[in-house]
C-alpha cells in the first residue's frame, strides 16, 4: 500500500533534512518535486494544487526558516496537511434508531460491492449487530449466489429473492422481511454498470426513495485513481452519498484515490478494503494513513490487529518458551498462522516505523504461499519431530517432503532457518540482546 508514493516522498525529505538551512527557493524546489510525485500517484490535479499551496503557506514561515531542524518541520507540515486532506478524523456509520437501518452500497461494476457488503456485514456482526444482506443485482445471478454463500459463512441473514426481476420490489420486500425477523441492519448490494447511465441512476434513486437508507456508501476501486473521483462526483450529485469505501487498497502502490476523494467530493472515506479475506476491511483513520504514507508506520493499527487475532495467554506462554529457549517448530507453525490472520505481511511491516524502508526486509519477506508451504512441511512432521528438530535425519526429511508436497531442499532450508532463528532468539533474550539481534540481521547498521 502506497509503496511508490512513500519511497518517492522519503527521497525528497531525505534531501531536505540533509540541508542545514532552508530558504524559500529550496522549499519551492521541494514542493515542485512533491507536486510531481502526487500527480504521478494519480492524485486529482485540483487536489494537488490546493495541497501544495497549503503546505507552501506554512513552510515559508519564520518557524520553519529559522528552525534548527527545518527539514523535520517541513515533514511535520506535510503530515498535518495530509491528515487534513483525508478528513482529520475517522467517520463512523450513522445508523440512527431505525430497525432495520438500511445501508445502500453503490458503484460501478467490478469495484467490489458484493465482497464489500459481506466484509461490512462481518465488521458489524463482530460488534454484536444482527445483519441482513440483500442482493438488488437482479441482472447478475452469480452476485446473488456469491452473497448467499459468503453471507451464510459469516452468520448474516440473506434475503432469498422471490420470483421478481424488479430490483426495486426486491428491496421493498427485503426490508419487510428484515423487520419481521428483527434484524438491526440491512445492507443492500445494488447493481453496477460498466459506466454511469441514466437507467442505472434512476433505479438507484427509486431504491433510495423507497427504503430511505441511513447511509449511502459509494464503493471505489483504489486502482482507478482519479477516475474514482469523477465517478464519485456523479453518484454524489444524483444520490447525495454519505461516504466512501475504497477497495483493493492493498494492491495500490500509488494512493491517488485515497488522497483525492475526501477533498474532491467533500464526503468522508469510512472504510478501506485491504485484502481478499472477509475480515480485511479497516476503519479509515486519516492520521494513521498519513503516517503510513510518509513511512512513519502505524503502530496503533498493528496493536489493534494483534489484539484481535492473538490470544493474550498464548502470547504470555510463548514469551516464557522463548526465554527458556524452548521455542519449538510447533510454536513456530502456530505463530505463522496467527500472523497470516493479521493480513498481508507487507502490510504489517508497513505499520512498523522505519522497517518498511529497509531493503533487507523487503528482500526476505515471505509471501502467503511461502508461509503455507512452511506450515505444510511442519504439519507433515510427527509431534516428536516438531518438539525436537535435531532427530530429523535424511530418511525423515524425505518422508516429510513427500507428505507436504515439497522437496527435501525445502525441508532442509526450513530447518536451517529455524535453527538460526533459535540462535537469534537466544541473543534477543540475553542482556543487550536487541542490539545484538539487530547486528545479526542487519550487519550494515
Amino acid at each position: 500500500m502506497f509503496e511508490n508514493l512513500t519511497e518517492k516522498l522519503n527521497s525528497i525529505f531525505k534531501k531536505l533534512k540533509a540541508q542545514g538551512r532552508l530558504d524559500e527557493s529550496s522549499i519551492a524546489q521541494a514542493l515542485k518535486e512533491i507536486r510531481m510525485v502526487l500527480l504521478e500517484a494519480d492524485v486529482h490535479f485540483k487536489v494537488v494544487k490546493d495541497f501544495i499551496e497549503s503546505v507552501r503557506v506554512d513552510a515559508v514561515g519564520q518557524k520553519v526558516l529559522e528552525s534548527i531542524t527545518p527539514g523535520q518541520q517541513v515533514v511535520k507540515i506535510v503530515h498535518e496537511k495530509l491528515v487534513e486532506l483525508m478528513g482529520t478524523t475517522s467517520a463512523p456509520l450513522k445508523l440512527g434508531n431505525r430497525f432495520p437501518a438500511p445501508i445502500m452500497l453503490v458503484g460501478l461494476q467490478g469495484c467490489g460491492k458484493t465482497t464489500t457488503a459481506v466484509k461490512l456485514a462481518h465488521f458489524l456482526i463482530k460488534q454484536g449487530k444482527r445483519v441482513f444482506l440483500v442482493s438488488a443485482d437482479v441482472y447478475r445471478p452469480a452476485a446473488i449466489q456469491q452473497l448467499r454463500i459468503l453471507g451464510e459463512k459469516i452468520g448474516a441473514g440473506v434475503y432469498n429473492r422471490k420470483e421478481t426481476h424488479d430490483p426495486i420490489n426486491v428491496c421493498v420486500q427485503a426490508m419487510g422481511e428484515a423487520k419481521r425477523n428483527g434484524y438491526e441492519i440491512a445492507i443492500v448490494d445494488t447493481a453496477g454498470r460498466l459506466h454511469i447511465d441514466a437507467e442505472m441512476m434512476d433505479e438507484l434513486k427509486k431504491i433510495k426513495e423507497l427504503i430511505n437508507p441511513s447511509e449511502i456508501l459509494f464503493v471505489a476501486d483504489a486502482m482507478t485513481g482519479q477516475d474514482a473521483v469523477n465517478v464519485a462526483n456523479k453518484f454524489n450529485e444524483l444520490l447525495d452519498i454519505d461516504g466512501v469505501i475504497i477497495t483493493k487498497m492493498d494492491g495500490d502502490a500509488r494512493g491517488g484515490a485515497a488522497l483525492s476523494l475526501k477533498a474532491a467530493i467533500g464526503k468522508p472515506i469510512k472504510f478501506v478494503g485491504v485484502g481478499e479475506k472477509t475480515e480485511a476491511l479497516d476503519v479509515f483513520h486519516p492520521q494513521r494513513m498519513a503516517s503510513r504514507i510518509l513511512g512513519m508506520g502505524d503502530i496503533v493499527s498493528l496493536v489493534e490487529k494483534a489484539q484481535a487475532t492473538i490470544d493474550k495467554l498464548e502470547a504470555q506462554e510463548l514469551e516464557k518458551k522463548i526465554r527458556k529457549n524452548e521455542f519449538s517448530l510447533e510454536d513456530f507453525r502456530n505463530q505463522l498462522i496467527q500472523i497470516n490472520k493479521m493480513g498481508s505481511l507487507q502490510d504489517i511491516i508497513g505499520m512498523i516505523p522505519g522497517l518498511g524502508k529497509l531493503r533487507a526486509i523487503k528482500d526476505v519477506t515471505p509471501d502467503k504461499k511461502a508461509i503455507s508451504r512452511i506450515v505444510a512441511i511442519i504439519d507433515s512432521m510427527t509431534k516428536k519431530e516438531r518438539l525436537n528438530y535435531q532427530i530429523i535425519d535424511g530418511k525423515r526429511r524425505k518422508r516429510i517432503a513427500m507428505g507436504s508436497g515439497t522437496s527435501v531442499q525445502d525441508v532442509n532450508k526450513l530447518l536451517k532457518n529455524y535453527a538460526e532463528m533459535k540462535i537469534m532468539m537466544k541473543k534477543m533474550t540475553s542482556k543487550g540482546g536487541l542490539r545484538s539481534l539487530s547486528r545479526g540481521i542487519f550487519p550494515f547498521q
